[in-house]
């Protein structure tokens, strides 16, 4: 009888404990069927937790991919919305859609 892998870590070496499945690398529970909504955690550059609407303010000068334009350090940016991906920050700066690396951000 083969187990599904963990969707936390996708190990292989699930195994059942009572009505539950269980990965003992990673320690997630689940029960079998269980549809698993993965929530991203996106943090910033000091491993502060963000969510939708914080305001952040940038640690080092980003040049604008195609433009010669550079946002400054210590920009501040008001409202941000998370998104998946590698830019993972959709904000507005200067009236302008951006999309920034959490990596070079800090939660004001």
């Amino acid at each position: 009888m083969s187990l599904p892998a963990c969707p936390q870590c996708h190990s292989e070496f699930t195994y059942h404990d009572g009505v539950q499945l269980v990965c003992p690398e990673c320690a997630h529970e689940w029960t079998e069927g269980e549809t698993v909504e993965e929530t991203v955690v996106v943090k910033d550059a000091n491993g502060t937790p963000l969510a939708d609407g914080d305001t952040v303010v940038l640690i080092k000068d980003l040049k604008v991919k195609g433009s010669s334009q550079v946002i400054k350090q210590g920009t501040k940016v008001k409202g941000i919305h998370l998104q998946e991906g590698d830019h993972d920050i959709a904000c507005k700066i200067d009236g302008s859609p951006m999309n920034l690396k959490s990596e070079f951000v800090k939660k004001a």
